[in-house]
């Protein structure tokens, strides 16, 4: 019987405790620690919508990215957001495991996977914290072309850029919200930075700076590891059945004036 405790540790093997940001929550959030569990779905995030998928398909657990509860929820009731969402948790039967930072850092995690997919050879961490991934292209390629590659390769509904003027060769990423780390992606020689939530004073800035900065949002540039899990957790627990979410995809839509 493998129980809930146990698949916690297991995801801790490739996401170490160790990796964890001070400001993070990650690991068990709801649930017993000793439950069994046999369904287990995968999803970024635990919205409204991925909890009730869940009931209905009959899970056990949820394992997600982004934390479900961070610090300072002060009640569970269903008068706020998170409040409500623990709620029904706790009303499905179901825990919750999430894995934020310590998946973003980890090897083969979230960073990693967006290099790879985006054809960076030998990516390395290029920030203090160990956050993101840099590294060559093979041969450059111009930024409008680069950007149909990170659309496409993303399923992003729309992407946000700023062109400095370069070809793309050296490419700094960062899953989600890394904007933070742009300056440093211009330290360590990068030409473009793709990342999510970027401002609107970074794009104007982008092209003094001499870096191509491209926003492919946050659900797109991270969703990619919820699939890695699924196949860790399948090759290590056979007899679980585990599943990404169907219903969970990117919320952001795009308008455009004439289309």
């Amino acid at each position: 019987m493998l129980t809930v405790g146990e698949l916690e540790q297991a995801l801790f093997e490739i996401a170490p405790r160790e990796c964890v940001q001070d400001w993070d929550n990650v690991g068990l959030l709801a649930g017993r620690p000793g439950r069994e569990v046999r369904r287990v779905l995968v999803a970024l995030d635990i919205t409204e919508e991925v909890v009730e998928e869940a009931v209905h398909w009959g899970a056990d657990l949820i394992v997600s990215h982004h934390p479900v509860v961070f610090h300072g929820q002060k009640s569970v009731t269903d008068r706020d957001v998170v409040g409500g969402r623990l709620l029904r948790l706790i009303e499905g039967n179901l825990s919750a495991i999430c894995m934020h930072t310590n998946l973003d850092i980890a090897e083969g995690g979230v960073n990693d996977l967006l290099a790879q997919a985006l054809g960076i050879q030998n990516p390395e961490r290029f920030t203090g914290e160990g956050v993101g991934r840099c590294g060559w292209r093979a041969e450059p390629m111009a930024l409008p072309e680069f950007i149909r590659l990170v659309s496409r390769t993303l399923g992003c509904n729309g992407v946000r850029y700023a062109d400095a003027g370069k070809p793309v060769h050296r490419v700094a990423v960062g899953g989600g919200a890394c904007g933070e780390f742009e300056d440093a992606a211009i330290y360590a020689g990068c030409d473009t930075f793709v990342t999510a939530d970027l401002s609107y004073h970074q794009f104007v800035d982008a092209k003094s700076k001499g870096i191509n900065l491209i926003d492919a949002g946050h659900f797109p540039t991270e969703d990619l590891v919820c699939k890695e899990i699924v196949d860790y957790l399948s090759a290590r627990f056979p007899g679980v059945d585990i599943r990404k979410s169907a219903s969970h995809r990117e919320v952001i839509q795009y308008y455009v004036e004439g289309e």
